[in-house]
Formats: structure tokens, C-alpha cells, sequence
């Protein structure tokens, strides 16, 4: 009971936190500013997008993993010795870090913008845009983000949700960031246009355990397309779909691959075989208008994670530097 009473309180913390947070962003905070920012990020975005498919997953994967550490702060994008240098973030792609340069370089050209905008703001409206160009929602998005100016290695660990994790790790790491179990599932749904190194998932499907080397909850025929595309000494830069269905549109068959045995990750199969959250994956497979409002309501929430607001932090001038 004692237990439950400092988690509801921490919870309430967050929320009012969160709240404060929310009056500061605002999706016209350029208005006066830099009015044309949006049109600007978008089509620099969709020109990277044109060139390499991989902008989209690059993209949306980064700005998960900046906002989990540290906030959403662009703190992932400066330069080494960094976030970036942790084996968690190691397998970011640098297409999305090049997206986000690319939109700052396009926002600065205009007189008007010249270091105005934040990287952690285009980083968030790039996000969106490559949600939009796979075939996602458009949403509005909330400006007025500072950067950061510390990145560390250290504040990476234990900070991102694993391959391996069950239901209740993942509730327990999503809920520190004021994050519900819904906001979990529908944010997991980005792995529809994702991709993941075979070292990831390859004890799923070779020693899951001494009498199973199979993870019985992995769909048997799925597992065994796995062992063709990922061999035991395969590359470990060899990268496959997470989405084995339609990899290139973001939509709700993610969840549909669920009910089928075929989520990539642990992480992402336990959410249809544990008990409490498998009516959410029915209900978003079931109805993709419901996993579209879900997602924009749980990436909104995602974009306000330890923001710095006012004063706070900086306007970067190189997004991989500190001014």
C-alpha cells in the first residue's frame, strides 16, 4: 500500500510537471520568428527521404532515444565523446542524424530562421514528417524545445527498453517518463518501418533455451525465415524488417503481425502474450484509426519528456556542437 501511495505521488509529480511544461510549448512558437520553419524542415526532409528509404526509421528511432535520456533535448546528436557512443545508441542510424543536419542547414539559410530554431525542434518536426511521408498521421507538433549541453555516455545506461524486455519492465521504464501502458503499445507500433541488427532476436531463434531452442512464442514458420536471412555467423551489420509484411508503410500491421507470432523483439511479442495488454494490440490491429489517434496523442506526450523551455539550455548553432 506504502508502495503504491509514492508511485501515485511520483505519477501526479510527473503529470503537473509535464503540465507546466506543455503551457511553455506551443505549436506556433515561431510564429513571429521563423513562420516558414515547418515548410522548410518538410522539405528537406522529404529530399533525404527521396534519396534513402532508411531517413524514416533513422529518424523517428533517434528522437525516441534522445527523449529517453536526458529529454528532448537533442542531446543525442552531439558529437563524440557522447550518448551516441553507448552500445544502445551505437546502432543509430547516421541517416537520421544527417536529417536533422540537413533541415538545421536548410532553416538557417533563411535570414529570418539563422539560429533561431533548435535541433531538439527540428529533430521533432522531422519526426513527424517521416511519420507523414511512410504513410502515418500528420499531427501538429509542439515547438519551443532548448538544446542541451551536456551528452554522456553513462546517462545512456539502463535508460532505453531492451530487446529482451517483459511487459512489466517495459510499463515500469515507459511510466518514469509519464507514459502509460497504451502510450507503450502505440509508440512500439513505430516498429512497423523498422529494422534491427540479428544479434538482437538471434537467442530467440537459436537457444531460447536448453530443450526449446525456438522461443515457443515465436511463430515457427516466421522463426525459420529468420535462420535464412540472419545464419549463425552472419554480418553483424546485416539488418532486417521488423515489419516482414509492409516494412516501407507505416500503419497497423505491426500489430496484426502480433496476433500472428511475429514480433521481431521479445519486447515486442510479449505485448500480445501477456494477458493485460493483448486487448490493445486486438484493438489496434483491429482498427487503424484508433492505433493513428493512439500514436499522435502518445509521440506528443513523448516530445514534452524533460524539455528545457525559456532560458534553459540553448539554441545550438551546430546541432553536433555545443555553442
Amino acid at each position: 500500500m506504502k508502495n503504491q501511495r509514492s508511485f501515485s505521488i511520483v505519477a501526479l509529480l510527473l503529470i503537473l510537471f509535464s503540465s507546466s511544461v506543455f503551457a511553455q510549448l506551443q505549436t506556433n512558437f515561431y510564429r513571429k520568428s521563423c513562420p516558414n520553419v515547418e515548410t522548410i524542415v518538410r522539405n528537406a526532409v522529404r529530399q533525404k527521404f527521396q534519396q534513402t528509404f532508411v531517413t524514416a526509421p533513422a529518424t523517428l528511432r533517434l528522437f525516441f532515444h534522445d527523449c529517453f535520456v536526458r529529454g528532448c533535448d537533442a542531446s543525442i546528436l552531439l558529437a563524440s565523446p557522447s550518448e551516441k557512443d553507448h552500445p544502445d545508441d551505437k546502432s543509430l542510424a547516421g541517416d537520421g542524424f544527417d536529417t536533422v543536419a540537413k533541415a538545421k542547414q536548410a532553416v538557417d539559410r533563411d535570414p529570418n530562421c539563422r539560429n533561431k530554431v533548435s535541433c531538439a525542434d527540428i529533430l521533432a518536426l522531422a519526426t513527424r514528417d517521416v511519420v507523414v511521408l511512410t504513410g502515418g498521421p500528420n499531427y501538429p507538433v509542439e515547438l519551443g524545445r532548448r538544446d542541451g549541453r551536456l551528452s554522456t555516455v553513462a546517462s545512456v545506461q539502463h535508460s532505453l527498453p531492451q530487446p529482451s524486455f517483459k511487459l512489466d519492465q517495459l510499463n515500469t521504464m515507459f511510466a518514469r517518463h509519464g507514459l502509460s501502458q497504451t502510450d507503450m503499445i502505440a509508440l512500439s507500433g513505430a516498429h512497423t518501418i523498422g529494422f534491427a541488427h540479428c544479434g538482437k532476436f538471434s537467442k530467440r531463434i537459436y537457444n531460447f533455451s536448453p530443450k526449446r531452442p525456438i522461443d515457443p512464442t515465436l511463430n515457427f514458420r516466421y522463426a525459420l525465415q529468420l535462420r535464412q536471412m540472419c545464419p549463425i555467423r552472419v554480418d553483424p551489420r546485416i539488418a532486417i524488417n521488423m515489419d516482414p509484411t509492409s516494412p516501407n508503410t507505416f500503419d497497423n500491421a505491426y500489430f496484426k503481425n502480433l496476433q500472428k507470432g511475429m514480433g521481431l523483439f521479445t519486447s515486442d511479442q510479449v505485448l500480445f502474450s501477456d494477458q493485460r495488454s493483448r486487448s490493445t494490440v486486438n484493438s489496434f490491429a483491429s482498427n487503424e484509426a484508433t492505433f493513428r489517434q493512439a500514436f499522435i496523442s502518445a509521440i506528443t506526450k513523448l516530445g514534452r519528456v524533460g524539455v528545457k523551455t525559456g532560458n534553459a539550455g540553448e539554441i545550438r548553432r551546430d546541432c553536433s556542437r555545443a555553442n
